[in-house]
């Protein structure tokens, strides 16, 4: 009797932890092209109704030049010594500000069941929702630029130079795309897209006005200071004043980054399975 012992044929050679790894691989390459996607798509949305660019272009204008000739002959002296304090400042709320429209457009196209039929094609969970974020930091690099284009015209001069101001911006907008997928979690959770847009506006108004974006915390009641020196905004405002005016990374841009990590981790999962769940 003639034994056959097994063998392998090279081909189907199976090695622990690499087919592992090759799906793993797959998987991100698949979610990057599929985020890209989605993303494409959202600029295609701004391409054909432009008015939804209005906030990101009317807003940073309409704030330099309210607060600026408003407070800065109280706060400064005169407008040009205030900007280098204010321009940030409207930097940054104007852009955190723009993360609402995130959620409320989330919303809108849930409500008209888009991302019901994005549910039955065979792509990454997380690409309808990443990449409708992912094409939203062109609002934000929109307004981040009218920002700074607006204080020069209005003589603001940075002092870190235009490669700082270039970080400072990058900054914002990464921390602005962090920041929106709370928003996007409201809009998944929430019944109307009006509703997102009033609980966003309730919490971002006092984060934002509640800072040191336009004053120096120092002028402010002692009880206020309190909750003004932990307000994530006001370290998101600071790490943009030191690469702006001084051309330093300093500790405030470090917790930015790292605050901005752990909402992204905190809040893609909760928005993606809150996403999953629904009908």
């Amino acid at each position: 009797m003639t034994t056959i012992s097994p063998t392998l044929d090279h081909r189907t050679t199976i090695v622990p932890g690499v087919d592992r790894e090759l799906k793993n691989r797959t998987s991100l390459r698949q979610t990057i092209a599929n985020t890209v996607s989605m993303a494409a798509r959202g600029l295609l949305k701004i391409k054909r109704t432009p008015e939804q660019l209005i906030d990101v272009t009317v807003q940073p204008i309409l704030f330099t030049l309210m607060f600026s000739y408003i407070f800065g002959g109280a706060i400064a002296g005169d407008v040009k010594s205030y900007l280098p304090t204010l321009i940030p400042g409207i930097l940054v709320q104007t852009v955190i500000t723009t993360s609402v429209v995130t959620g409320v457009q989330l919303r809108e196209d849930m409500d008209k069941g888009v991302f019901d039929r994005f549910k039955s094609l065979p792509i990454a969970r997380i690409a309808p929702l990443s990449g409708a974020l992912l094409a939203d930091t062109l609002r934000y690099a929109i307004a981040t630029t009218l920002t700074f284009v607006m204080g020069y015209v209005m003589g603001y001069r940075p002092d870190g130079g235009l490669g700082h101001v270039v970080l400072a911006g990058l900054l914002v907008i990464a921390c602005s795309w962090a920041v929106s997928w709370i928003f996007a979690f409201f809009g998944v959770i929430a019944r109307t897209a009006s509703s997102v847009q009033g609980l966003s506006l309730v919490i971002l108004f006092p984060l934002t006005f509640l800072s040191n974006a336009y004053v120096n915390v120092d002028t402010m009641p002692g009880w206020l200071q309190g909750f003004v020196k932990v307000n994530p905004i006001s370290h998101l405002v600071s790490a943009v004043r030191e690469l702006t005016n001084a051309g330093t990374f300093g500790h405030d841009a470090v917790i930015s980054l790292v605050g901005a990590a752990v909402i992204v981790a905190v809040f893609a999962p909760l928005t993606v399975k809150a996403y999953m769940r629904k009908a």
